[in-house]
């Protein structure tokens, strides 16, 4: 039997916004306050979601209970195997000691801990974004930063801030390709527009990034770095999206950003050198070090070093070419409709023109998910660094078990966000944002942050709110594609408080338990930069000459 979503079972928009929210509040409050371990906070918020979604939203516990599983499911697979995988990897290259070669040979670029991390974090980051996405760049830069020196909480949080101006061109573009589909709006607008508003992010960002890292002082010793790191990532990334899609966009920027950057260095060094000592950046008090400080590698010692982590971008690369995934998915990928959920919760207006069916489906596609593509890097490169098949399968053992809270606690809070966008929740709590006037292309902004944070995913947001976003727009006389960008822009900004980023980060760093502490380092970049994006749509809406950067 079919339900139609209702958003206001109050009779009250506050009373029912507030309801929507509590499961979320339940899950962060015990997080950040509280320090419950994450599995338990995320057990909590599943049965808060269960409890506020049957009680109050009327939602039949049949369906609460398969979009629940639904999650569990999806939180499994894709996401978890992605996260197992990657840490596999890690394994395998820090028990054979290329860690510290890959650190050795990054100190033969800069020996400079803050240049390392605008390398590591930013630009090599953003090409796994761009290339994978779906926590792929926080997982590989952590666990790089951490074999660099980098403490858990900084490594944790420092991914997850890097992991920002990328995210809305992930993934081949599949955020915006997807919020093209939901909005009707050509996909080029909607690349251009988003192409004229993070380029402004990408520059801040790394600076940003260096301020929580050593403070102002710190980041302007090597300004001229940061500068460089961030106008050659948003020159391409305004160029591509203007001139040819979402499709290369982090892809092309990230490359050019790492080149770049490598290319400045080789002439150019700050006037004094910062180092990790004991997990922490401090500044050598000797000034300037010796050139001999750090080992010089030959060329073969730093291709071996690196070697595990071009195979892993290979492969990465590879998965995400459209023909190569779909001929896998072809061979060995189904899709499973949920009984009792698939096209039997209805999304309702004024979220949507018309009362529109959900989809529940569950796309099992062992071999074509990004996390098949870092397995089959891992086991390549393995053999590479001289394991045998028996060394490999313990390896590989050893890290599930060392990764299973956290893949529970993935499962649970994929199972928290289902719950919430099929209860309709998730509406409730944006139909809030709606009806702010004037102020909408700045709360716009904000709708599209909650839902990343709600959902852990750019994509699963505009798949989201894209809808209510023109709608409104068009309801206050601004431009749709300025709002339906303006979603996807916000929405980034959401990334580094998602209960799945934070879990990846601190799975990557083996610091489970403290999800909590990373939670509340990154909270305040969070909202401090969803709320300067949410005043450059404002400005863009209604201020001369930014308003000449809406595509029309």
């Amino acid at each position: 039997m079919s339900w139609s979503q209702v958003y206001d079972p109050l009779g009250s928009q506050a009373l029912s916004t507030l309801a929507a929210a509590l499961p979320i509040m339940a899950l962060l409050t015990s997080l950040a306050v509280f320090r419950v371990r994450a599995h338990w906070a995320a057990l909590l918020g599943l049965a808060a979601s269960f409890a506020v979604s049957v009680a109050v939203f009327r939602m039949p516990a049949a369906k609460a209970g398969a979009a629940a599983l639904l999650g569990v499911a999806t939180g499994l697979l894709p996401i978890g195997w992605i996260i197992l995988n990657v840490i596999f990897l890690y394994t395998l290259a820090d028990e054979k000691g290329r860690f510290r070669a890959l650190q050795d040979s990054l100190a033969g670029v800069t020996e400079d801990c803050r240049l390392q991390l605008l390398l590591i974090a930013f630009c090599f980051g953003a090409f796994f974004e761009g290339a994978a996405g779906f926590g792929t760049p926080v997982a590989v830069t952590a666990a790089i930063l951490i074999g660099l020196g980098f403490g858990p909480l900084a490594a944790s949080s420092l991914s997850l801030l890097a992991n920002t101006a990328p995210v809305a061109f992930g993934a081949i573009g599949t955020p915006v390709i997807a919020l093209s589909g939901v909005t009707g709006i050509d996909v080029h607008p909607l690349a251009a527009m988003v192409g004229r508003q993070l380029p402004f992010f990408s520059i801040l960002v790394p600076a940003w990034l260096l301020c929580a890292f050593v403070g102002f002082k710190g980041m302007w010793e090597v300004f001229p770095a940061v500068v460089v790191a961030g106008v050659s990532f948003a020159v391409p990334q305004f160029l591509v999206s203007n001139y040819h899609g979402p499709w290369l966009v982090d892809v092309v920027a990230s490359v050019f950003s790492m080149a770049a950057l490598a290319l400045f260095l080789r002439g150019w060094r700050p006037p004094r050198i910062w180092r990790m000592k004991d997990g922490v950046p401090a500044p050598d008090e000797g000034g300037l070090p010796s050139p001999q400080v750090a080992p010089r590698l030959s060329k073969a010692e730093i291709l071996r070093a690196w070697m595990p982590w071009v195979i892993l971008s290979a492969a990465v690369f590879l998965w995400a070419v459209p023909p190569f995934r779909s001929a896998l998915d072809s061979w060995s990928g189904f899709r499973i409709p949920v009984p009792g959920l698939d096209g039997l919760v209805e999304r309702a207006p004024p979220i949507v023109e018309k009362a529109t069916p959900e989809s529940a489906v569950f796309h099992l596609n062992g071999l074509s998910t990004t996390g098949t593509g870092i397995f089959v890097a891992a086991i390549v490169a393995a053999f590479t660094m001289g394991y045998r098949p028996f060394e490999i399968a313990r390896a590989w053992w050893r890290t599930l078990v060392r990764v299973r809270f956290s893949l529970f606690t993935v499962a649970a809070m994929m199972a928290v966000g289902f719950l919430t966008r099929y209860s309709g929740m998730d509406a409730a709590m944006g139909l809030a944002f709606a009806e702010t006037g004037a102020l909408y292309p700045f709360f716009g902004a904000l709708l599209g942050w909650l839902g990343v944070a709600l959902t852990g995913s750019d994509t699963a947001s505009n798949v989201l709110f894209g809808s209510l976003q023109t709608v409104t727009a068009t309801q206050t006389g601004v431009s749709p594609t300025l709002m339906a960008a303006a979603n996807s822009s916000g929405g980034v900004m959401g990334k580094m408080i998602d209960a799945q980023s934070i879990v990846v980060a601190a799975a990557t760093t083996r610091w489970h338990g403290h999800e909590g502490d990373i939670l509340r380092v990154v909270f305040f970049h969070s909202l401090a930069l969803a709320a300067l994006v949410g005043l450059l749509v404002m400005l863009q809406a209604y201020a001369f000459p930014f308003t000449l950067m809406v595509v029309r």
